[in-house]
């Protein structure tokens, strides 16, 4: 079989050449966290941290009101959640080299369908349809699943290594998202990024990502293979394919969901998700209804991603030396600082404060939830796990900026439904931070 081959030929990747002392080689992991390292900056430019420069342009020429673009962002996250439960199995199954390919060619898809849309209702179709595999935000299952197969004892530092893409992707593209708009306009510049990311993505899955490290007759972080003895895999997963045993032991997601700790932490990532994005969608808006300059707003938003980004390098370095529900439960408490700086802005400074700590709290809460679902429930099946948990948080997420929008409408102000999230994110540092992981029956050992 072909995990024979590679474990009995020298030069194979992951033979014993590489299992010897003295001899070791370059694990491959290292080239699936580069692959997406690169992915997650791409999607900056495809339709996220981009998306606001669109707005102003796209809404003036189609008569779209602010609304519509609101509800665009949210069709998205609602199609990532009703697809998360089928997506997150296959991904167990078959791993994410096709299905990356496949998600980012739909959302270059739509974005080329931006470029010829008349009608305002048209952008919440296009961006439900990014939204059907979701490639970047939480619910991005193909870009954060795959992490968690390939290391263990240092997926922490695999994280915070994939999590630099995402910050640079922002300083590279949001730049030239505005240069493309004002030299060919944004009918145009949808067309070039979603070639650009499209054109990038696609080949470099198909080429690098494989599924796990089995099935190059790897073992977990690039350990020597005598470290581990062999064992069947239960799965069902390809034939020719083993599961070698580790110090992790993988819950099902049957035996997941019933647990107390799992509905929890489906209760905090929910709650959290609802407060976060009520705050973080219309924050911008909210300052320059106070008469704040909107270039010094732009630039703002710019460190907030790049906080967003050191925050979850320097936490992914030390999560294997710090609890991670501590580490969600910092992160919460910096949203809800975040959050009351914003309510309080009234200057320039005060915004800036508020927007950079945001993204620190970002960072934090990006990384918990693709690092603490790992940690708790083990590696073989986060697929399944993640694809049961998506839907509830996407969907909470996703009624978060209409509601705070609704309530801004009525009322006048923002304040209210704000003053709610930051309860709602202090609830959930200390239901997070009190949180253990779940205790598995006495003399279950598999891996």
């Amino acid at each position: 079989m072909a995990d024979s081959a590679l474990e009995s030929d020298p030069d194979s990747i992951g033979g014993p050449a590489a299992a010897s002392p003295g001899r070791a080689r370059f694990f491959y992991g290292w080239v699936v966290v580069a692959v997406l390292a690169v992915t997650g900056g791409l999607t900056m430019g495809m339709g996220s941290l981009n998306f606001g420069l669109f707005i102003k342009p796209m809404g003036d020429d189609l008569g779209a009101g602010r609304a519509i673009f609101g509800w665009a962002q949210s069709s998205r996250q609602f199609a990532s959640a009703f697809t998360a439960p089928l997506v997150g199995p296959l991904i167990d199954r078959f791993g994410v080299r096709v299905m990356l390919a496949v998600a980012a060619l739909l959302c270059a898809g739509a974005m080329v369908g931006l470029s010829i849309i008349d009608a305002g209702w048209q952008i919440i179709v296009l961006f439900a349809m990014m939204g059907v595999v979701g490639i970047n935000g939480p619910g991005a299952l193909v870009t954060t699943v795959p992490i968690t197969k390939w290391f263990v004892r240092r997926r922490g530092t695999a994280m915070a290594y994939t999590s630099l893409g995402v910050p640079l992707g922002g300083f590279l593209l949001v730049p030239l998202t505005q240069i493309l708009i004002d030299e060919v306009g944004w009918r145009m510049t949808w067309v070039a990024l979603a070639v650009l990311g499209a054109g990038l993505i696609v080949p470099l899955s198909l080429i690098f990502i494989r599924r796990q490290p089995e099935d190059l007759g790897l073992v977990p972080d690039g350990r020597p293979m005598a470290e581990h003895a062999p064992a069947a895999d239960p799965t069902g997963g390809r034939p020719g394919t083993t599961i070698v045993q580790h110090d992790e032991y993988s819950w099902t997601r049957a035996e997941a969901i019933r647990t107390a700790t799992f509905w929890k932490l489906v209760f905090v990532f929910g709650l959290v998700m609802l407060a976060q994005n009520s705050v973080g969608v219309h924050r911008i808006p909210s300052f320059m209804d106070r008469g704040l300059d909107a270039h010094l707003i732009s630039y703002a938003t710019a460190l907030d991603a790049m906080a967003a980004g050191v925050s979850t390098f320097v936490l992914g370095l030390l999560a294997h030396r710090i609890p991670s529900r501590y580490i969600g439960a910092l992160g919460f408490l910096l949203l809800a600082t975040a959050s009351m700086l914003t309510i309080l802005a009234d200057s320039h400074p005060l915004m800036f404060a508020s927007m950079i700590t945001f993204g620190f709290g970002i960072g934090a809460g990006i990384l918990i939830q693709n690092y603490l679902w790992a940690e708790y429930f083990g590696r073989r099946y986060q697929g399944s796990i993640r694809g049961a948990v998506t839907p509830i948080t996407l969907i909470c997420g996703g009624v978060g900026p209409p509601l705070a929008g609704y309530v801004r409408d009525i009322m006048g102000s923002y304040d209210p439904v704000w003053y709610v999230a930051i309860g709602l994110m202090i609830l959930g540092a200390v239901a997070i931070g009190t949180t253990p992981p779940p205790r598995r029956a006495a003399g279950v050992v598999r891996a």
